[in-house]
């Protein structure tokens, strides 16, 4: 692999549903692609997922921008540019953080790669599946929006549903979707809203044990491992984390805390799809439970996450939906709901055709690197 070009587009979409959580709500897109060409012709997509604002994590789209601009993209570039995924990660590695802006650049060079290779990703990760369960994520709010959310959902085919939850929205919330569907599989998840030195918010956090949930994601916030390992001891529910785990090495400290049961992977929140491959074996090894987690990707990044997905060891519903969930129309050809799953794609690389006319239209700036 010699590349030649690296593209940087920015693009602006709209999220065809708007989600509310405690952090905010998204409703406007930005997104970050990158098209690698090599010498010999062959291209590469990859996708950096920041967000509009640093809510979720300190990133966020215009910084990820100016810094794969500034820094990943001349560092990759240089000397000739890398012979490989693993190689290009390793030219990075002096730039420190920046997990969501690596992981799009990691995602260009291995779809290039395994084109080259004509390999397909899923195969490249160690899939088992052709076909993942599919999960809906429902915005924040009183409880009969969020039941009426929850059934349009149900009507659509979606058979798993993760509610968005925080303090003074919560148990009534639960317990308004649980009594309107009893047999559904049902997570929540609070984006770390909540403080257990806080009596109400800790009364709360019991009062949903009541409920069959699937899973608790990120109840506490990012840095409170020590009080996360105190919920774990005080629930059934299991609790999973996804803001407090970055990296590799906060993985291993949860895990001597025992402040978690289970851990939520997002490939651009860890850097990208190796190092979540690492952290899915990693987590089957010490039997704790994995869900395929998304970052309201396009159809590009998506289709990573569901080839990831289809790893062996994500036994946990995850939240990643068909592409009409949304946008319409997607970057891709859509992923489609079929009977409550999405197709994992086994075309060669991301396996995903572009739609090359929503691209272009929804490109705010292109900058060409050579």
């Amino acid at each position: 692999m010699r590349l030649r070009t690296v593209e940087l587009l920015r693009l602006a979409l709209d999220l065809r549903f708007a989600l509310r959580t405690s952090a905010g709500e998204h409703a406007h897109r930005p997104l970050l692609v990158l098209r690698v060409t090599t010498v010999d012709g062959a291209t590469g997509i990859g996708e950096c997922s920041a967000l509009a604002e640093p809510t979720y994590t300190e990133e966020y789209a215009d910084g990820a921008e100016a810094v794969l601009r500034d820094h990943l993209i001349p560092r990759l570039l240089a000397d000739g540019g890398p012979s490989s995924a693993a190689a290009g990660l390793r030219r990075l590695g002096d730039v420190r953080g920046h997990a969501m802006a690596k992981a799009g650049v990691e995602m260009a060079l291995l779809d290039v790669e395994l084109a080259e290779t004509g390999e397909s990703l899923a195969n490249y990760l160690g899939a088992t599946r052709s076909s993942i369960p599919a999960g809906a994520n429902v915005s924040l709010g009183a409880p009969s929006s969020v039941v009426a959310e929850v059934r349009s959902v149900v009507a659509d085919g979606y058979r798993r549903v993760k509610i968005k939850i925080a303090p003074g929205a919560d148990v009534a919330v639960v317990r308004a979707v649980r009594e309107a569907f009893p047999d559904l599989a049902l997570s929540v998840d609070a984006n770390g809203a909540y403080d257990l030195e806080r009596e109400e918010h800790r009364v709360a956090l019991l009062d949903l044990d009541e409920f069959g949930l699937t899973c608790l994601e990120q109840p506490l916030a990012p840095g409170e491992l020590v009080a996360s390992a105190e919920l774990c001891a005080m629930l059934e529910t299991p609790v999973i984390l996804d803001e407090s785990i970055v990296r590799q090495s906060d993985f291993e400290t949860a895990v001597v805390l025992s402040a978690l049961d289970g851990v939520s992977i997002k490939p651009a929140r860890l850097g990208g799809l190796i190092a979540a491959r690492a952290m899915h074996d990693r987590a089957r090894v010490l039997g704790l439970m994995c869900s395929i987690g998304g970052m309201l990707e396009s159809g590009i990044g998506r289709a990573a996450s569901i080839a990831l997905g289809a790893l062996p060891g994500f036994d946990l519903p995850g939240d990643l939906g068909a592409s009409d969930r949304y946008f319409v129309p997607d970057l891709t050809e859509p992923h489609v709901l079929v009977d409550g799953e999405l197709t994992v794609p086994n075309g060669v690389g991301l396996g995903v055709a572009l739609d090359e006319e929503t691209i272009a239209r929804t490109t705010v700036r292109a900058q060409l690197f050579e």
